[in-house]
Order: C-alpha cells, then sequence, then structure tokens
C-alpha cells in the first residue's frame, strides 16, 4: 500500500489494475495518452526513470535490449539507440511477427534517434525479425500496472508481455539468467499477494521508478517456454508466429495440446467424414512423392476437390525460400497443420519453391495469413499471392524470381 494506493484484502489483479488506473488519474500524474485505463499506464517522471537504465550495469553491458512500445519506454528505447545498441521492440499485438529491429538511418543525430522511439519511427525504421533470425537479448524491458519489491508483476491483462517472453524462450532468445526490468511510477510499486501470480506469469528483477532503483532478487522462476495448454484457438488465430513455434515444437515432440483441444480429446470419435479424409491422405499414391525429393517439377492434385479445370476463380500462392533439404512431403504436412491444404500443390524443389492453387482469392489470403512466418528448415518462407494470375489456375511461372 505504498504511494497511496490502497488495496483491500483478496484484491483479484483487475482490482489491483483499477486502484493504480484511478490513483493516477485521481492525483494528477497521468501523462498522455489518457485515460490510462486499460494500458500499461504512462506517468509524470516516467523519462527520467528511464535514465536509471544507464547505471544498471546489465544495461552497460547489453549488446541487445529489448523493450516494448508504449510511451513509458519511449526514453528508454531513446537511451538504447543512443548507446549504439540494437534494440528490439514487439510488433504491435504480435500480429505480424514477434520482433521489429530499429535501425536508425546512417549518421542519425538526437533528434533522429528520438523519433526513431517514436511509435510512428518504429514503423518507419524498422525491419522485422524472422524466426530463423538468430536473435539474442541480452536484457529486457517490459511495461507494468502494478509491481511489487519482490519483482511479482501485474500488466495490463491481455497477457502480451508474458507470451513474449514465452516466445522469446521458445526461440532461444532469452536464458533463465536474461534480467527483466520494469519502468513504473512509485504509486504502481505496491504489494501484490503471492497467490495471485500464475505459472506463465513473468517476474521483473529490477523495477525503475523517478526516485530509486529496487534490485529486486526475485526468486520466483520466469516462464520456461509456451504453455501451449493455455493457448486457444482464438489466440493462434491473432498471433501468426505462435502457429510457425507450435509447428516447431511439434517437430520436436513436444506437447503442443491446446486450450481447446483438450475438451476436444475427451469428446467421441471424430467424425467419420475426417477419419476418411485423413485415410485419403495416407492412401495417395507415393511414387510421385518419391521423384519429387530429388527436387524434380511435382504436380499433386486434390482428387476430393472440385476440377480446377472451367473455374475462373482459382488463385494462386508463392512459397518461396524453401531450403534445399525439404522435401515435399514436409511441405504437405505443414500445410495441414496450418489448415492451408491447397486443392492443387505444384512443388519446384530445384527452384526452391512451390505454387498453391486455392478456390478462389478469399481463401489464398486465408492461407497467406496462416502461413505468415513459417519456418521450415532454418529458413522463414517467403508467402504470397502469385502475380499474374491466370484463369484455371494457371501461373506465369517466371515472374517469381
Amino acid at each position: 500500500m505504498e504511494g497511496g494506493v490502497r488495496l483491500r484484502a483478496g484484491a483479484s489483479k483487475q482490482d489491483v489494475r483499477e486502484k493504480v488506473w484511478e490513483y493516477l488519474e485521481r492525483s494528477g500524474l497521468a501523462a498522455f495518452p489518457r485515460p490510462v485505463h486499460r494500458r500499461i499506464p504512462n506517468f509524470k517522471g516516467a523519462s527520467h526513470a528511464a535514465t536509471r537504465l544507464l547505471s544498471l550495469q546489465d544495461f552497460k553491458a547489453a549488446n541487445t535490449v529489448k523493450i516494448n512500445p508504449d510511451a513509458p519506454q519511449k526514453n528508454a528505447r531513446f537511451l538504447t539507440l543512443e548507446a549504439r545498441k540494437t534494440l528490439l521492440v514487439p510488433t504491435p499485438r504480435l500480429r505480424t511477427g514477434l520482433f521489429n529491429k530499429i535501425v536508425p538511418p546512417p549518421g542519425a543525430t538526437k533528434e533522429i534517434l528520438r523519433i526513431c522511439a517514436t511509435s510512428q519511427g518504429i514503423k518507419e525504421y524498422s525491419v522485422p525479425v524472422g524466426l530463423d533470425g538468430k536473435a539474442r537479448v541480452d536484457l529486457v524491458v517490459v511495461g507494468s500496472v502494478a509491481v511489487s519489491e519482490k519483482g511479482w508483476r501485474i500488466g495490463k491483462g491481455e497477457g502480451y508481455a508474458d507470451m513474449e517472453y514465452a516466445m522469446m524462450v521458445s526461440m532461444g532468445a532469452v536464458q533463465e539468467d536474461t534480467p527483466v526490468v520494469t519502468i513504473v511510477h512509485d504509486c504502481q510499486v505496491v504489494d501484490i499477494a503471492e497467490e495471485l501470480l500464475d505459472d506463465h506469469d513473468l517476474t521483473v528483477d529490477y523495477i525503475l521508478t523517478p526516485t530509486r532503483t529496487i534490485k529486486t532478487n526475485c526468486k520466483r522462476p520466469k516462464p520456461q517456454g509456451i504453455l501451449w495448454y493455455k493457448v486457444s484457438y482464438e489466440m493462434l488465430e491473432k498471433i501468426p508466429i505462435l502457429k510457425s513455434l507450435r509447428y516447431r515444437e511439434k517437430q520436436t515432440g513436444k506437447d503442443v495440446t491446446l486450450q481447446d483441444e483438450h475438451s476436444d480429446l475427451a469428446n467421441a470419435n471424430p467424425p467419420a467424414a475426417l477419419n476418411e479424409k485423413a485415410m485419403a491422405e495416407n492412401t495417395r499414391p507415393q511414387a510421385a512423392v518419391g521423384s519429387a525429393q530429388q527436387g524434380q517439377h511435382y504436380v499433386e492434385s486434390d482428387s476430393s476437390s472440385p476440377q480446377l479445370e472451367g473455374s475462373g476463380m482459382i488463385t494462386t500462392v508463392y512459397v518461396g525460400n524453401i531450403p534445399p533439404s525439404i522435401r515435399v512431403s514436409e511441405l504437405k504436412c505443414a500445410l495441414r497443420e496450418f489448415h492451408a491444404t491447397p486443392l492443387r500443390l505444384n512443388w519446384q524443389g530445384a527452384q526452391h519453391r512451390a505454387f498453391l492453387d486455392y478456390k478462389d482469392k478469399s481463401a489464398a489470403e486465408s492461407a497467406v495469413s496462416s502461413l505468415k512466418g513459417l519456418s521450415l528448415g532454418g529458413n522463414t518462407l517467403r508467402v504470397e499471392l502469385a502475380k499474374n494470375q491466370r484463369h484455371k489456375g494457371q501461373v506465369e511461372i517466371n515472374s517469381q524470381k
């Protein structure tokens, strides 16, 4: 109950959030954007609190720093760029990937670096970092709504910071001892009951406020990776890169059963139609597949799908950057996994590409969205609508370089 925020016994996480948001607004400490409710709140003194990073040995030693894109961390992003460190910022709501790397223009002045640290600058001066980008993060800076001196943190309730960290663990971007820092106002440092914490909640090692630097010496373990049993189908659709991470972990033998699937598994046997489809997949002739493994041209149509000929709606998706080691069977497996099975697959392994025919533009665009960020054999695949569409699913192969 520090800094004027009073919490009743038995307060829930949402109670804590509401009390902090209300106090910041009522006391005149809240800063743009307002109101601070349902946000990682910006506060007066955030810029000064961020300067405490400069005295942290862990910051001085860091080469790559990941900082969230919220307003209270703007000066932390600027100080990181000014120190000529690599700055990674999560993509908003993780819609298009995990990180963007901020790349200031050559010879950038302090004024330009300040622009790079803003939300607009992040859009203009950043490049995406794929799953195969081999990112190694030395220091993580996250926002908080409330945090305790023991290092227990409460975010705004959407779980993105926790998920970002879990995904970084899955990618190998952070280690068990990678320090985590949060920047808050003194009034956001409150007592948090340990029973409010869950095993997916991220803890922090340092708390920076306008008046002090708190080393938490937190002993509670940080998340060890993505807890798939807490991930829903809906979250998987909202965060495309999660699909790629799930596919990668499934290939290594990890249990990636989703939250929704636990209840599904308790239901009766799958419908006969699904069994028939699975049987059809398993009983297709393999001779053609064998020849495709040597990179030869290979086309396979789904015999259970409507005929391609005579249809003017077919839309083709181009898949490029396929590693030489990948077989067509592996691509087909990934397409099934991501619910992006085409009407026809045109495999051109020697050219490290494939063309996928879908029944219409909507289905093709859905496939592109589902496959975005997919990594096979260490390469992030290039997936986009094929250029120069023609009737009956024909595509001008030479248009793709």
